[in-house]
C-alpha cells in the first residue's frame, strides 16, 4: 500500500506515462534516471523508448517487486533496468552508463530537493521531465516577478531552462492526491561563469528568507549590516529599497560577487 510518509501516489493510468515519455523526448539512446518508479508504470513506459533505466526507489517492498513487474510486463528489457534501494537525496553514483534524462514522478514532499540534488550530483543528465504539485511546478518555472517565484525558481534556473509542460489531473493517480500536479520539462545549461553557486545560493535563501523585506535589511544578516548590503547592493547595480522577488539569476550572480568583494563576505550556504 502506499504511505502518506512517503508522498506515495502511483501513476496507474497508461496514456498518462506514455504522454510523460513523449514529453521528455526520450529516445533509443537515452539512459534514464527515474526517481521512486513505485508500481513500475513509468518504468515500463521508459523502457519502451529508452536503451536502459535506472530506478532509484528509497522503499523497500517497491524495489524489490520492480524487477519482477519488469519480467513479467518486458521479459525481453530486465537486463536493461538497473533497481537501487536507496534515498535519492543520498545517492552520489549511479550503476552504469551514465544517465543522459531525468523523468520521475516526484513524491511531493521531496520534489524540489530530489531535482537539486540530481541537478549538482549527477552533470551527464543533459534534459528532464518531472510531475509534481501543481504549486511547486509554479514555483519551479515561475519568472521575476511573478508571486510565485522564488528560491526554487532560482536555484533550478541555476542549472537548467526550466519550463511549464502541462498539468495532470488527479484520477489518474492511486490513491488520488488532494491536489493537481504539473509537468515540468527542463534541459540543462551552463551555470553562470565565475560565480560560486554556494555563495549565490546564501544570498538567494537570505533575500527570501522575509519575502516583504527590502534586500537592503534581508541581506544584513550575511553582509555584517544593513549599511555593507547596500553598499554590495548598489555596486551590483541593484536598488537597496528592491525585493528579491523582482530580481534574476544574473542579479544575485552580481550581489554575490559584491558581497564576496567586501571587507566581510557572506557565509556560504547550501
Amino acid at each position: 500500500m502506499p504511505t502518506k510518509r512517503r508522498g506515495q501516489n502511483f501513476v496507474i493510468d497508461a496514456n498518462t506515462v506514455r504522454r510523460i515519455v513523449r514529453v521528455a523526448g526520450v529516445g533509443p539512446d537515452d539512459v534514464v534516471l527515474e526517481v521512486g518508479p513505485g508500481l513500475g508504470s513509468l518504468t515500463l513506459a521508459l523502457l519502451e523508448a529508452a536503451r536502459r533505466v535506472v530506478a532509484v526507489e528509497i522503499d523497500e517492498r517497491l524495489a524489490e517487486a520492480l524487477p519482477s513487474t519488469i519480467a513479467t510486463y518486458a521479459p525481453s528489457r530486465s537486463a536493461d533496468v538497473d533497481v537501487v534501494h536507496a534515498d535519492a537525496l543520498r545517492v552520489h553514483e549511479l550503476p552504469g552508463p551514465a544517465p543522459t534524462a531525468l523523468v520521475a514522478n516526484l513524491p511531493y514532499n521531496v520534489s524540489v530537493p530530489v531535482l537539486l540534488h540530481f541537478f549538482e550530483h549527477v552533470p551527464s543528465i543533459e534534459r528532464g521531465l518531472v510531475m509534481v504539485q501543481a504549486e511547486v511546478a509554479d514555483r519551479l518555472t515561475a519568472g521575476p516577478g511573478s508571486k510565485t517565484y522564488g528560491v526554487p525558481s532560482l536555484k533550478a534556473s541555476w542549472y537548467a531552462d526550466v519550463r511549464p509542460a502541462g498539468r495532470v489531473g488527479r484520477t489518474v493517480f492511486w490513491p488520488a492526491p488532494n491536489v493537481d500536479s504539473g509537468l515540468v520539462a527542463w534541459t540543462r545549461r551552463e551555470p553562470p561563469r565565475d560565480a560560486d553557486r554556494r555563495q549565490v545560493f546564501a544570498v538567494v535563501d537570505a533575500a527570501f528568507a522575509q519575502r516583504r523585506k527590502t534586500l537592503r535589511a534581508a541581506l544584513a544578516g550575511i553582509a555584517g549590516g544593513a549599511d555593507r548590503a547596500e553598499a554590495a547592493l548598489l555596486a551590483a547595480g541593484v536598488p537597496p529599497q528592491e525585493r528579491g522577488e523582482q530580481l534574476d539569476l544574473a542579479a544575485f550572480v552580481r550581489i554575490a560577487a559584491a558581497l564576496e568583494a567586501a571587507p566581510e563576505a557572506p557565509a556560504a550556504g547550501r
